[in-house]
């Protein structure tokens, strides 16, 4: 897949999701493999520009992390194109614009699917984005938008939005099967994401409800997209991407990860939080939340989950891990999780 200059490994990009994308998830992801892009979480443009310390935490990546997306919000009144060109210099080989979160905090104040009300607006401000990047870049780095269908089913301004974005030189859009105020309830429309994908040339990247590797083909049958955006779906299974990437390939499904390699998974997720996160207390936090997500495709778990939850430190989450690896690996791990249960 291609995004202008930009040339994706495979279609299959990981969301920029709120609260939860931070480098040692992305990396985490990357390293299963398939993803061909990944981007940071939401960033504030004034944020970034005054150098609060949670945003540049958000927006740090290295060279493991490549090709990085880099997702700003705000609306008319914020420095959004300064923002895209500090961005630029700080790896990001893609900016996108958010024009798609419902989030209150968001949406009624600063951006994201706010920019979906007043399209003349926002049209007037993605130019001014795509200028300066143009400008900065020399033309190497894209600008992508992040939609949602509209912010409700009387006002569907996604596919016309998208044809105006891509006149000014917008290089794709991601489409998220939903009305704003859906947030993340009822179901996906995947075909308005269709309607979108005929109405322009660019690639249109289709988002909302991909769980499975299964839901990666479902969707790009459905309406013809280029690409596909896994979000919450990935909270679960960073697995996904490299099984979603195998069955693109080659028509087969691979088998879901075993016990022990999801464990081994977990352990690695703590490796990275130990290397790469600003703080322990920032670290055990996600983890403890993690946790909760790894734990829905691991069967009854519930004496590592619990040692996890109360683990007072890094080094003690990552000895609980190994000792469920070891022996897991010691003759138990064709066992089901309730046998594995018993003989913890």
């Amino acid at each position: 897949m291609k995004i202008g200059p930009l040339q994706l490994e495979t279609p299959l990009l990981l969301a920029p999701i709120a609260g939860h994308c931070d480098l040692t998830f992305r990396m985490l992801c990357r390293e299963q493999g398939g993803v061909g892009l990944a981007s940071t979480d939401l960033l504030n443009s004034r944020a970034i520009l005054m150098g609060a310390r949670r945003t540049l935490e958000l927006a740090a990546t290295n060279e493991h992390d490549s090709p990085c997306g880099m997702q700003l919000y705000g609306n008319s009144e914020d420095p959004l194109p300064e923002a895209a060109c500090w961005a630029i210099d700080h790896g990001a080989k893609l900016i996108d614009i958010n024009m798609g979160c419902p989030v209150d905090k968001v949406a009624k104040k600063h951006g994201g699917s706010l920019l979906l009300r007043d399209c003349l607006s926002t049209m007037r401000l993605t130019e001014r984005i795509v200028d300066a990047v143009r400008a900065h870049s020399g033309g190497t780095i894209p600008v992508t938008a992040k939609m949602r269908l509209g912010w409700d089913p009387e006002h569907f301004v996604a596919p016309q939005l998208a044809r105006d974005l891509e006149s000014i030189g917008v290089q794709a859009v991601t489409v998220h099967g939903r009305w704003t105020v859906q947030f993340f309830s009822g179901k996906a429309d995947w075909g308005r994401i269709g309607e979108v994908v005929r109405a322009v040339q660019i690639p249109v990247i289709g988002n909302g409800d991909v769980t499975e590797p299964e839901h990666v083909v479902d969707l790009m049958r459905a309406t013809g997209c280029a690409g596909v955006m896994v979000g919450r779906g990935a909270l679960r299974t960073p697995w996904i991407f490299r099984r979603a990437a195998a069955l693109l390939a080659t028509g087969v499904v691979s088998e879901e990860p075993s016990l022990l390699e999801k464990c081994q998974v977990v352990a690695r997720h703590i490796e990275l939080l130990q290397r790469y996160a600003p703080c322990e207390r920032h670290a055990l936090h996600a983890m403890r939340a993690r946790i909760a997500w790894y734990g829905k495709t691991m069967g009854p778990i519930k004496p590592l989950k619990e040692s996890i939850r109360l683990a007072e430190s890094l080094e003690s989450m990552a000895t609980a891990t190994e000792n469920w690896i070891q022996q897991l690996d010691q003759g138990v791990v064709h066992q089901s999780s309730s046998a594995i249960l018993t003989q913890l």
